[in-house]
């Protein structure tokens, strides 16, 4: 009796030392995981703020000016450059 209890106790050890083996490797992995998460949520939030700060930049208005006088040749009004124009009363009916 005592050494039919002596193999059950010895493959209950057995089992729950596979166990705890499995769960730690477990554990690791998911250690490794959520370190990857995080790393990688860092770096996107690198990225949000670079991308903030480049949208602020674009939307300023000597950008928006360069941009125009290069890209679309435009040049800024001047007074001497303006064409007032006057509708006829007569002629609006």
């Amino acid at each position: 009796m005592s050494g039919r209890l002596n193999v059950v106790l010895l493959l209950a050890l057995m089992v729950c030392a596979l166990i705890l083996v499995r769960t730690q490797y477990q554990a690791r992995h998911l250690f490794i995981e959520l370190e990857r998460s995080q790393t990688e949520a860092r770096q996107l939030d690198v990225e949000w703020s670079q991308l903030q700060l480049d949208q602020s930049g674009l939307g300023k208005h000597e950008r928006i000016q360069a941009s125009a006088i290069k890209d679309l040749n435009m040049v800024p009004v001047t007074p001497d450059r303006t064409q007032y124009i006057t509708v006829d009363s007569k002629q609006t009916r």
